[in-house]
């Protein structure tokens, strides 16, 4: 589905539960990034990146919320993705940073909506992980210095860091967890 549709998005959810039977958990992973000084970031920027980073990871959650709660006694667990920047100011990413902003706030809204009905709701904050999103930032050898010489882990995130995380979040061992936002950022936040 195109994930800048929102309604696709909630369409394509739907059909997957319908067709392949109830989901446990749901993981919103799809982020876009666009990269401009504030004053020369576009309308058309800011809505793009609002519309997948935010708007698509309520509607997925409140479609799968719909189907967990119509069948008394399931359980389910979500996930989404936000960043360091759910936390930090950043740079040259306005509508990116207002959406991982979002991203926070709605896990923890959510969590507390749906922690009694047995919906966990939690998220990770991925550091710079070695995405399409960060290649600009590795490519420039002065930037990608200073961002290593910030993590003391002294690496890039690789994917599979936040997959491992995402595991846990939907495992049995993450039952008593709601609300929370779990950095996996190489120390990044604890510099």
């Amino acid at each position: 589905a195109d994930l800048g549709d929102s309604a696709a998005a909630a369409v394509m959810l739907d059909r997957i539960w319908d067709e392949k039977g109830p989901l446990d958990g749901l993981v919103n992973n799809a982020g876009i990034i666009r990269r401009a000084d504030a004053v020369d970031l576009t309308e058309a920027d800011w809505d793009e990146v609002m519309d997948i980073n935010l708007k698509t990871v309520f509607r997925l959650c409140q479609s799968f919320a719909r189907r967990v709660l119509a069948e008394p006694g399931r359980r389910g667990k979500i996930v989404n993705i936000g960043s360091v920047l759910s936390f930090q100011g950043g740079i040259r990413v306005a509508s990116y940073t207002a959406s991982k902003h979002g991203v926070l706030g709605l896990t923890r809204l959510l969590a507390c909506e749906w922690a009694a009905k047995g919906i966990n709701v939690n998220g990770i904050a991925p550091g710079y992980i070695e995405t399409n999103n960060t290649e600009a930032l590795r490519a420039d050898p002065d930037r990608s210095a200073a961002i290593l010489g910030r993590i003391p882990a002294g690496r890039w995130g690789r994917p599979d860091d936040i997959g491992d995380a995402a595991v846990f979040l939907l495992a049995p061992a993450s039952d008593y967890m709601h609300g929370a936002v779990m950095p996996v950022d190489g120390g990044w936040l604890a510099r």
